[in-house]
């Protein structure tokens, strides 16, 4: 029995056929569960001759109906979703960046019946910062949904366990940028970035550079992996 026929039984033992009775005449999860794996398979990128890496952030786009339909067992849905993803990938050597999500949107062009995937690539993000002092910080970064501080004297950015901040993509260096911080009080804060010799290099505001000086909303990209930097008025 292939993965997407185990995934369909589940689902219809889980509740009792109540999905599919629901979903006779709109998007099946079977369908769902195929186009994920396509998303995956169609965005593999080359890590190495045995690794390739895919998305792991998955929204599943739907009509207002379907969408209704689906309500009582979206979260049901997406555990096997994820689950069903996971074993696709350790049957063709796919890399997950960080956990898998997948979540349920509504979109207005779409007809009952009709689906679309969106999809991207964000990497699972830690440092040893505490949330005092996350909430004290007058700078931080913000990196896939998540707040980092910039505090003097500096943050190396990096994919090594040595780094201040760990970035688990691969087009990240194990010490790939460092961000100096001076000033504060009257004189304002001061941020510059340092690209630390990685591989790939970085991109500031687009443009790829080695050294530069940051404002309030400035985006530095390394790898497949976007910082931007915000700075906070005086107090």
């Amino acid at each position: 029995m292939g993965g997407l026929q185990r995934l369909e039984n589940r689902l219809e033992q889980m509740i009792s056929g109540a999905f599919a009775r629901a979903f006779r005449s709109a998007v099946q999860p079977v369908e769902i569960a195929a186009a994920l794996q396509r998303e995956c398979d169609n965005n593999a990128q080359i890590l190495s001759r045995d690794r390739r890496l895919v998305p792991n952030d998955f929204h599943v786009e739907l009509s207002a109906t379907d969408l209704d339909r689906l309500a009582p067992y979206d979260s049901a849905l997406a555990d096997d979703l994820v689950r069903q993803l996971r074993d696709h990938a350790d049957e063709q050597s796919y890399v997950f960046p960080g956990p898998v999500t997948i979540g349920f949107d509504p979109a207005d062009d779409l007809t009952t019946g009709r689906f679309r995937i969106r999809s991207r690539a964000q990497a699972k993000v830690t440092s040893d910062a505490t949330a005092t002092q996350v909430g004290r910080a007058r700078a931080f970064l913000e990196v896939n949904g998540t707040r980092h501080p910039l505090q003097p004297p500096s943050l190396v950015v990096g994919r090594g366990t040595d780094a201040d901040l760990r970035i688990n993509d691969p087009g990240v260096s194990r010490r790939h940028v460092e961000f100096f911080v001076t000033g504060g009080g009257s004189r304002g804060i001061a941020i510059e970035v340092h690209d630390l010799g990685s591989t790939n290099g970085m991109l500031v505001d687009g443009h790829r550079i080695s050294a530069t000086g940051l404002r309030d909303g400035s985006e530095v990209r390394i790898g497949n992996t976007t910082l931007v930097v915000r700075i906070l008025e005086d107090r």
